[in-house]
């Protein structure tokens, strides 16, 4: 196990940092009593940190596990050794990503479409659509923001009298 020793302290000045930066990381708090007199971009810029923050939360936890799971299997034995089909994870893997568990061929491949933005099944990314000669720019043919407002807006009935 002498040839992972490396890839183990890796693993564990990582498995560091993350552990400080989930102790110092702070919950999101506005400076602001009241939203009332905000302009609307500051607290949009607000929620995005918010929303920023959040998610590098749950992927330093997913990290975390990540490496918890590497450590154990090289303390165990087993680090190195493809989970799926009992073949050598190749060294190079294991310093490019030394939380694998697997080798690449049962690495997960597909992309989880769960978590993609209900936008991009509404919009065509295609840019085969006419363009006229004169005006060399890509027309919309079709009204796309009537599309993504059937889905949800921030409207109220107010706003669309």
């Amino acid at each position: 196990m002498a040839k992972y020793d490396q890839l183990k302290n890796t693993l564990n000045k990582r498995l560091g940092e993350l552990e400080k930066s989930m102790e110092s990381d702070e919950e999101f708090e506005t400076t602001e009593l009241s939203n009332i007199d905000n302009h609307p971009a500051d607290n949009a810029t607000d929620l995005t940190d918010k929303h920023t923050r959040l998610a590098l939360r749950k992927h330093y936890k997913e990290e975390l596990e990540d490496i918890h799971i590497a450590l154990k299997a090289i303390d165990g034995g087993t680090y190195g050794v493809c989970s799926e089909c009992s073949a050598e994870i190749p060294y190079e893997r294991l310093e490019a990503v030394p939380t694998a568990t697997t080798c690449v061929e049962h690495a997960p491949q597909a992309v989880d479409e769960s978590i993609r933005p209900v936008e991009e099944s509404l919009l065509n990314a295609t840019t085969d659509q006419p363009v006229d000669n004169e005006d060399s720019r890509i027309r919309d043919y079709e009204n796309s923001f009537d599309d993504l407002e059937e889905v949800g807006s921030s409207d109220t009935p107010s706003d669309k009298q």
